[in-house]
């Protein structure tokens, strides 16, 4: 799958293309594996998303902003950070080329990466490799032809190989970029008893995210009591289930003003926010701007692209 893929050659900055975010779709699917691939695009505004954010650069070099943070991918190199915070490639080589892997966010808990590494990454900051690895781009190449393929045994195999080949880094010089604005909470190992139950609460988050649940409704689904359940889901993602679901919904949210004509109350509902003050508290929480002044930006924008 392609995110926010642009084929016009207008849409450019000198010679380099800029990323159209109404076609991005990885915002709506948090629950999948999304690739963007090819020449890497300037993004005009930042977005999030709740997956990890996986980029390896083949070609040229890439610039990412997170709040007060930036880093730069050098040519052989790669990042990885979690995309939940507002984040934007903010400038690129000319005819650059870059693999995007957005990850689900279960496959990050998975990874044995060193406790700070894993801690620092979800309270917002960039892991961003120091050294070229000649193999990474024939290893890429053939993870993205796996996940493109449609075959289910494929794209199993290429996901661990993805996560295999994350593990490494901790053996390889890398630079800890961080974001100074964001409070990250501790993450802890619940064992793998409760990895299956986070697992499964993240399944069922991600499924009904846009309806009324609650902490409750959340426990129901692995037979457990809510304090339980929620003491579980802090531990084991640093965040709780209410914020994970209000990410969900803004995410899901942020692609709608994006792409849809829709009004800003019907969007908030469709999202799952239960009234249009609420969304509108959360939205500028996270984001630093109204729902509505995000979209009157987000169309002018459509309107230049045309």
């Amino acid at each position: 799958m392609d995110l926010g893929k642009i084929n016009s050659s207008k849409r450019k900055i000198g010679g380099k293309k800029i990323w159209d975010p109404s076609r991005s779709i990885v915002e709506k699917l948090p629950n999948e594996v999304v690739l963007g691939r090819g020449a890497p695009r300037i993004m005009a505004t930042p977005h999030w998303h709740a997956q990890v954010e996986v980029n390896f650069v083949s070609k040229g070099s890439v610039t990412y902003e997170m709040y007060d943070a930036h880093w730069t991918i050098p040519e052989g190199c790669c990042a990885l950070f979690w995309g939940g915070l507002p984040h934007r490639l903010s400038d690129c080589s000319e005819n650059g080329q870059m693999e995007a892997i957005h990850l689900p966010l279960v496959h990050f808990f998975r990874l044995k990466l060193p406790e700070f590494v894993s801690e620092t990454l979800m309270g917002g900051a960039a892991l961003v490799t120091q050294k070229p690895i000649l193999e990474d781009q024939y290893s890429v190449s053939r993870w993205c032809e796996y996940l493109r393929s449609g075959d289910p045994h494929k794209r199993y195999v290429a996901t661990e190989e993805i996560l295999l080949r994350l593990e490494r880094l901790a053996f390889e010089p890398y630079e800890i970029v961080e974001v100074t604005k964001s409070n990250g909470t501790p993450i802890e190992d619940g064992g793998a008893g409760n990895f299956d139950k986070l697992t499964q609460m993240l399944d069922f988050v991600t499924q009904h995210f846009r309806e009324e649940i609650d902490a409750t409704a959340i426990a129901e689904s692995i037979s457990a009591h809510p304090k339980y359940a929620m003491s579980v889901f802090k531990k084991s993602t640093g965040m709780t289930m209410n914020n994970y679901v209000k990410l969900l919904r803004l995410s899901y949210a942020q692609s709608l003003l994006m792409q849809d004509n829709d009004n800003v109350l019907n969007i908030a509902m469709r999202a799952g926010f239960g009234s249009l003050s609420q969304f509108n508290k959360c939205f500028r929480s996270h984001v630093g701007m109204t729902p509505s002044d995000f979209k009157k930006q987000a169309q002018a924008r459509q309107i230049n692209y045309n």
